[in-house]
């Protein structure tokens, strides 16, 4: 049942569009998967599966699937072949257009269907800070820029002003997908419906305030910051956006390309008292809206922002931690000779980027931050667990590989993978050792080759009936 507040102010707000909008409602909502560009591409993708694909127009790797197809009980899933997210949501993160080499910032992360999509477009190269308040949500993050296999994403457990405390004009580009009252999930999600109320709205838009306040001084000159929800509210989109512009004046509403059916955001909407054309607050026409009545997807607000002023080629920004140093080079030897075993020849920049946290081994993005005064769940790919006189690989490596740069393979078809993912072992016959497991040349785990059986080293935690 929706509440009939929130009806009667979307009934005010749109007009003769609202028997539209409230028809919706019945409809089925629209899922969509996100392929992973790092594991495939959208050629190899559409022929291995049988998937009832559809693109989603403004994310090149975006999906519409049928339900029947049901990607989250695939194998392919596990090896984080594709991301399940919901294709309102891919819309942010195409507009923040990440490039590799940049350092980036996704200030409120969880459950990482942005980050991951930042990743993407990062290709790897440069650094990416994954931040998320609230510590099971950041577990949960954590664990899916693993499967994903990123390799320079920083996860970290802070607060925005924490993180503003620490990394002053910084990070090339931030996003902001702020937490809101969730209006426009309420097709996708009862319980938003049943949390909701207008003093709801309030106390979202007054944080969304602050968290913007953050990330304004976390960007450098001339950067870029994409804010968005997943709500309806005036409050806490063009709301938001006007309030923060009028406390910012050097930053301003970026014009970008509108796909078809996403709507213009509307400046009489931002609740200020005089006309917007007297404070320039027209641009707010700008930013963009997408409403489930003309579109295929939930409701969704996105606003481009830019900083006033340049930068020169080297500019680093500001970080009071410092960046992190790696281990001394007598140290990194001998782990570097300890992953020859499962990795075979160990690329060449591995030497200055390891880090040991805890009884863990990591290989850190380029410049990563020095973690201390940070509260950090995962300092960049995790390599291995250090073991008395060796090394035992992590899921997260295995995760990240491709099938070239392993020592040793199994290849594994969908049927037997999902008896893999169960924690079964099968029988085989090689040279004994640690095997990336993989299925249709898709990486998934670990196994152990011992006599003629593979071990099974896929995480307990994680195992699965499929």
């Amino acid at each position: 049942m929706l509440p009939q507040l929130f009806l009667d102010r979307m009934k005010q707000m749109l007009e003769k569009e609202y028997p539209a909008f409230l028809n919706s409602y019945e409809d089925a909502r629209y899922q969509a998967l996100r392929i992973n560009p790092s594991k495939t591409d959208t050629d190899r993708f559409t022929e291995e599966t049988s998937f009832h694909l559809q693109p989603v127009p403004w994310e090149a790797n975006g999906f519409y699937y049928e339900k029947e197809d049901q990607p989250g009980k695939h194998p392919y899933h596990e090896a984080g072949v594709y991301y399940i997210q919901e294709p309102s949501a891919m819309a942010p993160a195409a507009y923040l257009d990440a490039q590799p080499g940049e350092k980036v910032l996704d200030l409120c992360a969880a459950p990482g269907g942005k980050s991951t999509q930042i990743a993407a477009a990062m290709q790897g190269k440069g650094l990416l800070v994954s931040n998320e308040i609230h510590p099971a949500r950041a577990k949960i993050l954590s664990e899916n820029i693993e499967r994903m296999g990123i390799r320079n994403a920083m996860v970290t457990n802070e607060s925005p002003q924490a993180l503003a405390s620490v990394f002053t004009e910084y990070f090339d580009r931030i996003m902001v997908d702020a937490p809101c009252s969730g209006e426009g999930m309420f097709r996708k999600n009862e319980q938003a419906c049943d949390e909701w109320s207008p003093e709801n709205v309030k106390t979202c838009a007054a944080r969304q305030q602050e968290i913007l306040s953050c990330a304004a001084s976390m960007l450098r000159p001339g950067g870029r910051i994409v804010y968005s929800t997943c709500t309806f509210a005036p409050e806490e989109n063009e709301g938001t956006i006007a309030r923060f512009l009028q406390s910012n004046p050097q930053f301003h509403i970026v014009p970008v390309e509108r796909f078809a059916g996403m709507s213009a955001g509307a400046p009489a909407w931002s609740g200020l008292d005089v006309a917007p054309e007297h404070t320039g607050m027209e641009m707010l026409a700008h930013t963009i809206r997408l409403f489930p009545h003309k579109l295929h997807g939930e409701g969704h607000f996105v606003a481009v922002l830019e900083k006033e002023g340049t930068v020169s080629k080297n500019y680093q920004g500001y970080c009071a931690n410092g960046e992190e140093k790696s281990l001394a080079k007598g140290e990194a030897k001998a782990y570097l000779a300890g992953l020859q075993e499962f990795l075979g020849k160990v690329p060449e920049d591995y030497a200055g980027r390891l880090l040991t946290f805890g009884e863990q081994l990591y290989l850190m993005p380029e410049h990563m931050p020095a973690t201390k005064r940070l509260r950090v769940l995962r300092p960049g790919l995790h390599l291995a667990t250090i073991k008395k006189n060796r090394l035992e690989p992590a899921h997260a490596l295995a995760l990240a590989l491709s099938p070239q740069e392993a020592s040793h393979t199994w290849d594994l078809s969908v049927e037997d993978a999902r008896a893999y993912l169960s924690g079964q072992t099968f029988p085989a016959e090689g040279q004994k050792g640690w095997y990336l497991i993989t299925v249709d040349g898709y990486s998934m785990g670990w196994g152990k080759l011992a006599g003629s059986v593979m071990k099974n080293h896929y995480p307990k935690g994680l195992r699965k009936l499929l």
